[in-house]
């Protein structure tokens, strides 16, 4: 190897590990990506931030706006009115809410998509008396199969078809060649889990008050003077509850936690006690032995700020509701804690409890760090409630009442997307010309503001995808591309393009399991490629296996954003996505070889 492949390969391998890691954004570890390959003089200087241009880049900002004007339109509404039952069992309301998913994702994002359709699932999943990661687990499998029909459906198509144009023929995919391959494997997966996948899914035990399962909070409770529980050991204490579900799991007394308390160990007057339990088995014990919540309670004079005094005391007028929020993959919240976005003072609301995967936090409540797919449990006045969770990526828990949109707003939304899509199929202007040209027109009719425009876009995918670019694109100059595939091709595929097309199809597929999915396209489309070259056939069999396979990330709840906003809503563990999402990808390795093969011949 020569030093330039040595260090793209360096590159490339710590990137990976980061992103694996995952104790930086994948945002991060991209840009320092970058910059590590422009101090490497692998990326030139003055092209460093080219991506930020690139087509693929533009046309994501420019989907994701037009996927925001769709939902405050009203358009999902209509749609969602029209296609779910209003009393159908426990079959037709997956069968309905897996296909609008699907169906919905391949014109507008995924996440978007899901995010609008979970309170909905919830809902149902409460009156149908089914375990909620039932109906949650397909839907979110469902947006990422509906994702792979068209160009615009998820990131890693967009990247795919910009690659396909820097090579030599100069032409990228266009809007509907996916749909050949994407819709045979989207609808045989779709059937796969109406039919039999859903049954899969883990039933975990329930525990909150709304009937889905997001595990026990963990919460923290203060001791009054007076309060009864005051003198009792935490066994007494426990007892005391009688059949209310609630344990203790730490003690904070003077500043110093205790965690696992002995039993034998009594209750004393300030004490805040740690508690597990669900909603209803929560208020069941503060009721019966005289506790009060600590984000509850008002601070002392000279603890804080009379700023925060007034706001926690306007938290607990009679406007104030409760809220549940799940967190997005990508929200503003990720990564802070209470104090840090100081919540009482500027929001005026009280965060009472955490939910996360059954895992237990050291850290008080309010400097514990909030992860993608918590689940927190909110106090406020409803506005402040809502606010806080556009502001800060949260989707709200609870039942969505369907609105009467104004039908003239609906069909200019549609009409503009439509005409968006039909100008970009058509071939007169490049597909990022025609989605801004409807992003504008958007804009100039006041469908949304231009801060709602720009607040609609994940920044965080942009940077990563404008960062990674320059990167690979240094995988194919340096060579460093065509010598893993030379690799791969003599060490397993032994010449045969077929099994070279199905390896780079799994191991597309595994990466996404654990990287990025628009991370991994990036770094597969030139091995692909290369692999292609040497066994000299066509380059868009493979293009489109490496699509394929980077949108199929079904086993971890990490591969993608959908699957990790489902985890604290459906009260999954890491371990539980395999079930469904192994045979699935078996399932789509069986169906998209045949099809690529015959839609892509070699």
């Amino acid at each position: 190897m020569q030093t330039d492949q040595i260090l793209i390969v360096a590159i490339v391998v710590v990137t990976v590990a980061m992103f694996l890691w995952g104790r930086w954004r994948h945002d991060i570890v991209a840009l320092g990506a970058l910059l590590a390959a422009v101090a490497a003089g692998l990326v030139p200087g003055t092209a460093a931030f080219a991506g930020l241009g690139h087509p693929a880049v533009v046309t994501v900002a420019c989907v994701l706006v037009l996927s925001h004007a769709l939902q405050v339109s009203g358009a999902v509404d209509a749609l969602m009115r029209n296609v779910l039952p209003a009393e159908a069992g426990k079959g037709h309301t997956v069968i309905a809410l897996t296909g609008l998913a699907a169906a919905l994702s391949a014109f507008m994002n995924n996440v978007g998509a899901l995010a609008l359709l979970m309170p909905l699932a919830l809902q149902l999943s409460a009156r149908l008396e089914m375990p909620p990661g039932r109906l949650l687990m397909p839907l979110a499998f469902g947006s990422i199969l509906g994702g792979m029909v068209t160009l615009i459906g998820t990131p890693p198509n967009l990247i795919v078809a910009a690659f396909r144009a820097g090579t030599s023929n100069g032409v990228g995919f266009a809007m509907f060649d996916y749909a050949p391959v994407g819709l045979a494997v989207a609808l045989a997966g779709i059937a796969f889990i109406l039919l039999v996948g859903w049954r899969l899914v883990p039933v975990r035990r329930q525990a909150a008050s709304d009937g889905f399962d997001v595990g026990a909070y963990l919460t923290e409770a203060r001791v009054p003077k007076g309060a009864k529980a005051i003198g009792m050991t935490l066994r007494e204490f426990e007892n005391a509850l009688g059949e209310v579900d609630v344990q203790i799991v730490g003690i904070v007394r003077n500043d110093v936690r205790l965690t696992a308390p002995h039993p034998a160990r009594k209750v004393r007057a300030d004490d805040v006690l740690v508690l597990e339990a669900g909603t209803e088995s929560l208020m069941s014990a503060l009721s019966a032995l005289g506790l009060k919540l600590e984000e509850a309670v008002t601070p002392a004079d000279g603890e804080a700020a009379d700023a925060e005094n007034a706001a926690a005391r306007r938290n607990f007028t009679e406007d104030t509701e409760l809220q549940e929020l799940a967190v997005l993959p990508a929200a503003r919240l990720a990564g802070l804690s209470a104090s840090d976005v100081h919540l009482r003072t500027r929001h005026g609301l009280n965060l009472l409890a955490i939910s996360r995967q059954g895992q237990r936090t050291h850290a008080r409540l309010r400097r514990t760090v909030i992860r993608p797919g918590d689940v927190l449990l909110m106090q406020g006045p409803a506005e402040s409630l809502s606010e806080f969770a556009a502001d800060y990526g949260c989707v709200p828990l609870a039942e969505r009442k369907l609105r009467l949109p104004d039908r003239s707003k609906v069909w200019l939304a549609v009409a503009i997307m439509g005409g968006a899509v039909a100008l970009a199929a058509s071939g007169l202007v490049p597909s990022a010309v025609a989605f801004a040209a409807g992003v504008l027109a958007v804009l100039a009719s006041r469908l949304l503001a231009p801060r709602a425009a720009y607040g609609a876009i994940d920044w965080s995918v942009i940077v990563l995808l404008a960062a990674l670019l320059p990167v690979a694109d240094a995988i194919a100059t340096t060579g460093t591309a065509d010598l893993l595939a030379r690799t791969l091709l003599d060490s397993v595929a032994g010449g045969s393009p077929v099994v070279a097309l199905v390896l780079i199809l799994v191991v597309t597929m595994t990466l996404s399991d654990f990287v990025n999915n628009a991370a991994t396209a990036a770094v597969m489309c030139p091995i692909a490629a290369g692999a292609a070259t040497r066994l000299g056939v066509s380059i868009d069999p493979f293009l489109m296996a490496v699509a394929v396979g980077a949108s199929c990330a079904f086993l971890t709840p990490v591969g993608h954003q959908n699957n990790t906003l489902i985890l604290g809503p459906g009260g999954f563990r890491f371990g539980d996505y395999w079930r469904l999402g192994l045979p699935l990808e078996i399932l789509v390795v069986a169906v998209s070889v045949p099809m690529i093969l015959l839609v892509w011949p070699l």
